[in-house]
């Protein structure tokens, strides 16, 4: 209620700038530790029933943040106490960078949607390694996202992910690869097979934690099967599906240059999820990202095959609680459909 008064004032402002507002809210929450208490205790959902175990991890609920939001890593007590069931930091680089110019962000609340071309802008990894060491106490598991600066050669990129990993993987309970950002000029240029499988091999020789890679939801069915079987023949256990699409269909007056987020993305990331699950649930974990913003569209996603859930736009179109509106949504469906665990919803319409 507080957020559906608060939202006409943030929405009044540019967008970039609204986020970074949230982003000083949250931390004053996180550093007050008896307002992160009384956050926690009305929003975190404690149940048994929807816990994991993957990657080595203890998952206490399925649906997480995705990077993109606490790009260094400031947050991870707040998300905590907010109902996450996990948070992954970045994208980081190995350099600070400032990303694109200004204005690079915007809001389309008619399609629930946002529209980016931010560029990895984030403070390093020195930055992210000092928020992470300093972090208040928290029990869900931490990603980190990493990816090239954008100064970086394509050709020698390899260099800057295994930097990333050998610095923080000591940190990190995952790794993810991004591969499929669309505002590094020449990023998807990696999402080739035998290139992903050197990049992933070279991050796996200096650091021995589980690695995920996210993809591009603008694939087509065949090279995405490719890409992934490419990656976890090289080592990699599971894939991140989706980032944000190229495509800016149904968005009025949105730039050409950018990616899409929110419900605009829900088609291609659920088509996505529908191609890799019958190929890979089982084999690997499969995180579905884009466009998930209730308990309906987390139940599907994880009926068709995900084992983890994540969202970020989501948050800025429903507020802060929407974590725990659809923990306690999965618990309901699970109810009606007589399932004691969420393992026994993983993959159900498989």
């Amino acid at each position: 209620m507080l957020y559906r008064l608060l939202r006409p004032l943030l929405f009044a402002l540019d967008a970039e700038r609204a986020h970074g507002l949230a982003v000083e809210a949250l931390g004053a929450m996180q550093r007050l530790r008896p307002l992160r208490w009384a956050v926690g205790a009305a929003l975190r959902v404690g149940s048994p029933r929807l816990e994991q175990d993957l990657l080595g991890l203890r998952f206490p609920l399925p649906v997480g943040l995705a990077a993109g939001f606490d790009k260094e890593g400031r947050l991870v007590a707040a998300f905590d106490a907010l109902g996450a069931g996990s948070i992954e930091v970045g994208t980081v680089t190995p350099q600070p960078q400032d990303g694109n110019p200004r204005p690079r962000m915007f809001r389309f609340p008619a399609q629930q949607s946002l529209r980016n071309s931010l560029g990895f802008n984030n403070g390093g990894m020195s930055e992210v390694e000092k928020n992470l060491r300093s972090m208040p106490d928290f029990s869900i598991p931490v990603g980190i996202n990493i990816g090239k600066n954008r100064a970086t050669d394509i050709e020698v990129a390899d260099g800057d992910y295994a930097m990333l990993a050998q610095r923080l993987g000591g940190l990190a309970g995952y790794l993810t690869v991004n591969v499929s950002s669309p505002n590094t000029p020449g990023l998807r240029s990696l999402q080739d097979p035998e290139r992903l499988a050197s990049l992933v091999a070279a991050v796996r020789r200096v650091c021995d934690r589980p690695l995920l890679v996210k993809i591009a939801p603008d694939l087509d069915a065949g090279r995405a099967i490719d890409l992934c079987e490419a990656a976890l023949a090289a080592g990699a256990r599971g894939i991140v599906a989706t980032n944000t699409t190229t495509e800016a269909g149904g968005l009025p007056g949105a730039r050409s240059e950018g990616g899409t987020s929110g419900a605009a993305l829900r088609p291609a990331s659920r088509a996505m999820l529908r191609t890799l699950a019958p190929r890979l649930a089982g084999r690997c974990i499969l995180v579905s990202v884009g466009g998930v913003d209730s308990a309906d569209e987390a139940y599907a996603r994880l009926r068709a095959g995900a084992s983890l859930v994540q969202l970020y736009s989501g948050l800025v179109f429903r507020g802060p609680g929407l974590f725990a509106a659809i923990h306690r949504g999965l618990l309901r469906r699970m109810d009606r459909d007589g399932h004691d665990s969420i393992s026994g919803v993983i993959g159900a319409d498989l």
